[in-house]
């Protein structure tokens, strides 16, 4: 009976415990799952993803093809030297930034559109129905409101983007972005002076000819 009561007292110990250490047991499976599952997980720089970069090339290639386009029908249709002058900056700046572009996307396998978006399409028929002064108005105060918005979105890039290929381009044309704006604010200033001088002019002439006796 001794002996009996030995190895139940014997059994209780052990099995408890193995009760005892079951939870422990548990906890470090647990503890080894996850940390087997956070090192599976990518790190927060490993998993940035192109695609915001990707989405600017796209939209900077097509915005260039703009203002080459438009660009061209200033430097033809533009009655004011200013504004015809800077239609031409714009085709010669811009088609070496799109030539840029195209060998980012190149490296990048980045399909870049190769036609004017249908807003732009639609300022250029606009602008191409214009002649004169109000060609020169319309063309230069659009391309005033234009390059803010670019100068706007390739700061955005060149501070937030993941690409070193695209953020070097996007710090490479900056410069060239705020001397059009500059440019484009100095011949639209311009253009509306002579517009208002132009208006004067005609009113002084009609008024002279009103109080001329009959």
């Amino acid at each position: 009976m001794r002996k009996l009561a030995v190895l139940a007292s014997t059994a209780l110990m052990a099995s408890g415990l193995m009760i005892a250490q079951a939870p422990a047991s548990g906890n470090d499976a647990t503890a080894g799952t996850q940390t087997s599952a956070d090192k599976s997980k990518p790190s927060a720089s490993s998993s940035a993803s192109p695609k915001a970069d990707h989405a600017f090339v796209m939209k900077a290639a097509q915005g260039g093809l703009a203002e080459v386009q438009l660009g061209q029908l200033a430097a033809q249709k533009a009655s004011n030297p200013d504004v015809k002058a800077f239609g031409q900056k714009m085709v010669d700046d811009h088609t070496k930034a799109n030539d840029q572009l195209k060998d980012i996307a190149s490296k990048n396998n980045i399909a870049i559109p190769t036609e004017m978006s249908t807003k732009d399409k639609g300022e250029y028929d606009r602008f191409s129905k214009l002649s004169g002064d109000a060609f020169d108005k319309a063309y230069i105060s659009h391309m005033v409101v234009d390059h803010k918005k670019d100068i706007a979105e390739f700061k955005k890039e060149a501070n937030s983007g993941k690409d070193d290929a695209v953020k070097n381009f996007t710090q490479q044309t900056l410069p060239t972005l705020q001397d059009h704006l500059k440019t484009a604010q100095e011949a639209n200033s311009k253009v509306k002076g002579s517009a208002s001088a132009s208006n004067a002019k005609s009113g002084n002439t009609a008024n002279a000819s009103a109080q001329t006796p009959q």
